[in-house]
C-alpha cells in the first residue's frame, strides 16, 4: 500500500471516529438513572418466581413482558382445550401481569406471537382481537415456532408504553 492510500484511509478513519466517537462516549460515560435503570420484576401471580427469567423488567416508562403461554396461573401445567383455550389464559396471563405492574392492556404498544401451527393464526387472530379495543390494536409480529415451552400451541410476549 502506498503512502498516499494509507494517508487518505487514516483521515477517513479518523473522520468516522470524530464523528461517531463522542455520541458513543457520552453513552458510554452516562451513569444510570432511576428512570432508566431497569427494574426485574416478579409478582408471582402466574408463575413461579424461582424460574430462571423475569416476567417482566421495566426501563423507564417501557415495560417489557416475558413470553406468556396458557398456564393454569401458580402452576406449570397448560390448560387443557388446546388453541383457543391456550389463547384465552395466555391473554388472561398477560393482562394479570400488567396488572400486577401498574400497566393494562390499553398500554401494550408492541406483541410478538409464536405459534406452533401457522394454520392456527386464523384461530388465535379470533381469541387475540377480543382482548383489545377495534381499531386500537398493538403492532404485531407473527411466526411458526418448532416448539414452544410446555409443548405449547402459543406464546405472546408483549411492550407496554406506560403513562408518564
Amino acid at each position: 500500500m502506498n503512502k498516499r492510500r494509507l494517508h487518505r484511509l487514516t483521515l477517513l478513519g479518523l473522520g468516522a471516529a470524530l464523528i461517531v466517537g463522542p455520541a458513543a462516549w457520552a453513552a458510554d460515560s452516562a451513569p444510570a438513572t432511576a428512570a432508566t435503570k431497569p427494574e426485574f420484576l416478579n409478582s408471582g401471580k402466574v408463575v413461579p418466581t424461582t424460574l430462571p427469567f423475569s416476567e417482566a423488567v421495566r426501563v423507564g416508562n417501557t415495560l417489557y413482558l416475558s413470553g406468556q403461554v396458557g398456564l393454569v396461573p401458580g402452576t406449570l401445567k397448560l390448560v387443557p382445550g388446546g388453541l383457543k383455550e391456550e389463547a384465552r389464559q395466555t391473554m388472561d396471563n398477560i393482562r394479570t401481569t400488567l396488572e400486577a405492574h401498574g400497566a393494562a392492556l390499553t398500554d401494550v404498544v408492541k406483541c410478538t406471537v409464536f405459534l406452533a401451527d401457522l394454520a392456527e393464526w386464523g384461530a388465535f387472530n379470533d381469541i387475540y382481537k377480543t382482548y383489545f379495543a377495534a381499531g386500537r390494536f398493538p403492532a404485531r409480529s407473527a411466526l411458526g415456532a418448532n416448539g414452544l415451552a410446555f409443548n405449547a400451541r402459543v406464546e405472546v410476549e408483549c411492550i407496554a408504553a406506560l403513562p408518564r
